[in-house]
C-alpha cells in the first residue's frame, strides 16, 4: 500500500511538467551535452539575442496567458549549459525554462531559438492533441507535435508579423526551391506573408538540425522528401527529426491566421486539417492520426 501511495505522489509531483508529462525530458531527447558561456565550442545565439527573443514573445503573450487564467514566467538560464528547454505549470504560473546551452549550440539560429520559446509556450496554449499520463488521463500540455505545429503557425508567425522585417531578412537567405514554391503558392498575394512562411520553415530547419545532431543521425534532412511513416495512433512523444521538420514546414504553409486560436479539446479548430479537405498545412501522418479526431 505504501508503495502505491509513493507512486501516486511521484506522478502527482511530476505531472505539471513537460516536454514529457512527467518532466524528465525537454524539447529534445535526454542528453548530457553541456555548452557553457565560455565554452570554446559555443556558437549560435548571443546573450542579447537570447534575451531579445524572450522579450518579444513575452510582449505578445503576457496578456494572452493572463486571459487564460495563468501568469507567464520565463526562467532565463543563460549561464546554464543544458542543451534543452522545458515548460511547467505550478501554482498558477505558466513557466517556460530556457537554457543558454541550447542557444549556444552550433545548429541554433536566432530564429530557431525564438521558435524554442514558442514551442515551450505551445505546451501551455497549443491545445489538442494533448499529452496523456500513464493512466490514459489527458493532461494540461499540448503534445510534442502539436507544440511544434502551434509554435510555428501561431506564436512564431505572430512574432514575425509584429517585427515586420521578414521580406528583408529572406532576401539575404539562400532558399530551397521547394520552400519558395510552397510558400508562394499559399501566400503569393502577400510577399511579406510568403517571406514569413519561408523564414518559419528555416527556423524549423534549425531546430530539426539540433535534434538530428543530438541523435547522431547521418541521413540528410529534406524539405522535399518527407518522413514516410504513418502512425496508427497519434504519438505524444518526440517525433524523429525529419518528421519534426515536416511539421514545421507544414505549419509554416498553413493559411489559417495567427489570431485564430486552437482549441484545448478539438484539434480541428484553428488549424489546417484533413477534415476540411485541406491538403496544405496539415499535421504530418508520421506523428498525427486524424481519424482519432473525426466527430
Amino acid at each position: 500500500m505504501k508503495k502505491w501511495i509513493l507512486l501516486l505522489a511521484l506522478v502527482s509531483s511530476f505531472s505539471s511538467w513537460t516536454c514529457d508529462f512527467h518532466g524528465e525530458s525537454g524539447i529534445t531527447i535526454d542528453n548530457d551535452l553541456w555548452i557553457g558561456p565560455n565554452d570554446k565550442n559555443a556558437a549560435g545565439v548571443t546573450k542579447e539575442q537570447f534575451d531579445g527573443a524572450i522579450n518579444d514573445v513575452e510582449a505578445i503573450y503576457n496578456e494572452i496567458v493572463t486571459s487564460h487564467g495563468g501568469a507567464l514566467k520565463v526562467v532565463r538560464n543563460w549561464d546554464d549549459g543544458t542543451v534543452n528547454a522545458f515548460a511547467k505549470q505550478t501554482n498558477g504560473d505558466w513557466e517556460v525554462h530556457m537554457f543558454g546551452g541550447l542557444a549556444r549550440h552550433e545548429t541554433v539560429t536566432p530564429d530557431g531559438f525564438a521558435l524554442v520559446v514558442c514551442h515551450e509556450l505551445g505546451h501551455h496554449l497549443g491545445g489538442a492533441p494533448r499529452k496523456m499520463d500513464w493512466f490514459g488521463q489527458i493532461r494540461w500540455a499540448a503534445n510534442e507535435g502539436q507544440a511544434d505545429y502551434w509554435g510555428i503557425s501561431k506564436c512564431f508567425r505572430k512574432l514575425l508579423e509584429k517585427r515586420g522585417d521578414s521580406l528583408e531578412v529572406v532576401k539575404t537567405m539562400t532558399v530551397d526551391p521547394e520552400v519558395q514554391t510552397v510558400c508562394d503558392a499559399e501566400f503569393g498575394a502577400s510577399q511579406e506573408e510568403s517571406a514569413i512562411c519561408v523564414r518559419s520553415a528555416y527556423a524549423g530547419r534549425s531546430l530539426s538540425s539540433l535534434f538530428h545532431s543530438l541523435r547522431g543521425l547521418t541521413e540528410e534532412l529534406s524539405f522535399s522528401v518527407k518522413d514516410p511513416a504513418v502512425v496508427t495512433a497519434t504519438s505524444h512523444s518526440h517525433p524523429l527529426p525529419q518528421c519534426r521538420l515536416d511539421t514545421y514546414f507544414s505549419a509554416a504553409s498553413c493559411g489559417i491566421a495567427s489570431n485564430i486560436d486552437t482549441d484545448m479539446e478539438d484539434p480541428n479548430i484553428g488549424t489546417c486539417n484533413r477534415t476540411k479537405g485541406d491538403t496544405t498545412g496539415v499535421r504530418p501522418l508520421c506523428w498525427y492520426n486524424p481519424s482519432e479526431y473525426i466527430k
